[in-house]
């Protein structure tokens, strides 16, 4: 019978420098072509709005496959509830039986994209950030926060979010958080930028950012989802994205591409910059950007760090 495990269990194992080099092998492995992954399955809703995606695959070689259900409802906070849930399964590529119920509630999915957002910073931002600006105030502007911490010594943060009380209530341990009154004002001062929001529309404008600044981008991770400006993209020095064949399609990439703000080309995966440094940042001067929309991969191999860790205590106790 499959072993279930709580979101309590699962977040008693998960460190941050785990899941960051986690992170940095899922990406290698995607761009080397040693992960298979399907197509994303997608499903959106109105009223309330909210999503559902369904990512899922394996590594080639490896004993087990995974699928990844997670969810996200921007409104349930108001409610009391969380904005995402979720649950991961993991399969035995041997035999097909389930081995593992991970029942995270959305935490790994969330971790992973805060460990993602970590990666990219490390390998884009530049060496010298005096104040990290934060679009949004939810779980996700959280976690990439204290996972940034990992990476950066910049302890100063600039925060913008359209809610005023969940602006003031943003906290993350051993930053100083100041709330700005618009995108523009962070956007003068800071030198690494993560935008985490749903945004229908671009929040951060081509004009807003200045030269050595690294932007990552979290929140469009679906249809009709967007955070920065097409024109950012053709100011960019370097055009970072988790998987060419998503960011193609959907994300803020996808919209640059479209009105033709950039060619193809000019997308390199992060995955080739693990790899190769100097195909990130090349000057301190440079504005990069770090289009991330999340790829399966990386939820196999968050799942395989929590799952292995899990089986470890569980044998060691």
């Amino acid at each position: 019978m499959a072993k279930t495990y709580s979101r309590s269990e699962i977040e008693r194992v998960i460190e941050a420098p785990s899941a960051i080099a986690a992170m940095e092998r899922a990406f290698l492995a995607y761009s080397r072509g040693e992960a298979i992954i399907p197509p994303v399955g997608h499903m959106e809703f109105a009223e309330p709005p909210g999503d559902c995606h369904i990512k899922y695959g394996y590594i080639q070689g490896d004993g087990t496959f995974t699928v990844k259900i997670a969810t996200g409802f921007w409104r349930n906070p108001e409610r009391g509830l969380a904005s995402s849930n979720g649950v991961v399964l993991v399969f035995s590529s041997h035999s097909g039986g389930l081995l593992a119920i991970l029942q995270d509630e959305g935490y790994l999915t969330d971790i992973r994209t805060a460990a993602a957002g970590a990666v990219a910073a490390k390998y884009l931002a530049p060496s010298r950030v005096h104040s990290i600006g934060i679009v949004g105030a939810g779980t996700q502007a959280r976690l990439q926060l204290a996972m940034l911490r990992e990476v950066t010594d910049c302890r100063r943060v600039l925060l913008w979010a359209r809610s005023a009380d969940r602006a003031r209530a943003f906290r993350v341990e051993g930053f100083e958080i100041r709330i700005v009154p618009t995108i523009a004002e962070l956007a003068a001062q800071s030198q690494l930028i993560v935008t985490t929001t749903p945004s229908r529309e671009w929040l951060l404008g081509a004009d807003h950012v200045q030269p050595g600044t690294h932007i990552t981008a979290v929140g469009a991770d679906g249809g009709g989802k967007q955070e920065l400006d097409p024109r950012l993209f053709a100011r960019a020095d370097v055009c970072v994205v988790d998987s060419f064949a998503q960011c193609s399609e959907y994300g803020d990439s996808a919209l640059a591409l479209r009105e033709r703000m950039i060619p193809p080309e000019r997308l390199v995966e992060l995955g080739r910059v693990v790899e190769n440094p100097k195909l990130g940042r090349r000057r301190e001067q440079d504005i990069t950007i770090a289009d991330l929309t999340g790829v399966a991969v990386q939820d196999i191999m968050i799942a395989s760090l929590a799952l292995a860790t899990l089986e470890r205590i569980s044998e060691a106790g």
